[in-house]
């Protein structure tokens, strides 16, 4: 399931984001690639060791934890810490797939869902589109600042040339308590349609009926 989700960030939060962003020091994003995905990655990424660089870490990371959507699409069990990267003039990241296992020690991590929260307003910048190859053919997305997408890591995918402007951009990954992505889908459906439900009747027989379905085929497929 590949789901974009707008107004994760507001302008308020935006506006802090990218004034931090100007502030930060960065450096060549190859420095996280895998030995063949440097061959194609070109771009920068935030120095993570700094006190701004933690803090605006954290504040990101705090607000997708605190976000439904985003939560009921991914249901975490663990989550990378977000890097920050800046795509200027001529800078691209040919088609890669991101690494399966990500991290060390008590941090390490299955990657499942690969997230993009986009920072900038797509007309300040040309070019840039996320490109995903999938059994449909491919689908090209540049979402508004403060929009996220998420998809499964498994997913071949690049991000095209930058010709004018900057894009910058929050990524993460996500180990998530179910495993596969259809499985993943069939709870999200599922718990869309009780919230709908509930927003429009209250706790009927019918909500009930869902939420003990839910929380059944959770027991059923969750990794723990």
């Amino acid at each position: 399931m590949i789901l974009c989700i707008g107004d994760v960030l507001g302008p308020e939060q935006l506006a802090r984001v990218r004034a931090a962003l100007d502030q930060g020091q960065f450096e060549d994003g190859r420095k996280t690639a895998g030995w063949h995905a440097r061959l194609v990655k070109n771009n920068e990424q935030m120095q993570a060791g700094s006190a701004a660089s933690r803090a605006l870490r954290q504040e990101v990371e705090k607000t997708l934890s605190g976000h439904p959507v985003f939560q009921m699409a991914v249901r975490p069990a663990k989550m990378t810490s977000i890097l920050f990267s800046r795509y200027r003039d001529g800078m691209t990241y040919g088609n890669h797939v991101d690494d399966p296992v990500m991290g060390s020690g008590p941090g390490r991590l299955r990657t499942d869902i690969s997230f993009t929260l986009f920072l900038d307003d797509p007309e300040s910048y040309d070019g840039g589109e996320l490109v995903t190859d999938t059994t449909a053919g491919e689908q090209s997305y540049k979402l508004p600042a403060g929009s996220v997408i998420t998809y499964p890591s498994s997913t071949l995918h690049r991000v095209e040339p930058v010709t004018r402007g900057q894009r910058r951009v929050a990524v993460g990954w996500i180990q998530s308590t179910i495993r596969d992505p259809a499985q993943r889908e069939v709870l999200f459906d599922i718990d869309t349609a009780r919230r709908q439900i509930f927003e429009r009747e209250g706790k009927t027989t019918e909500f009930d009926l869902l939420t003990k379905s839910l929380a059944n085929l959770q027991r059923f497929w969750a990794e723990v």
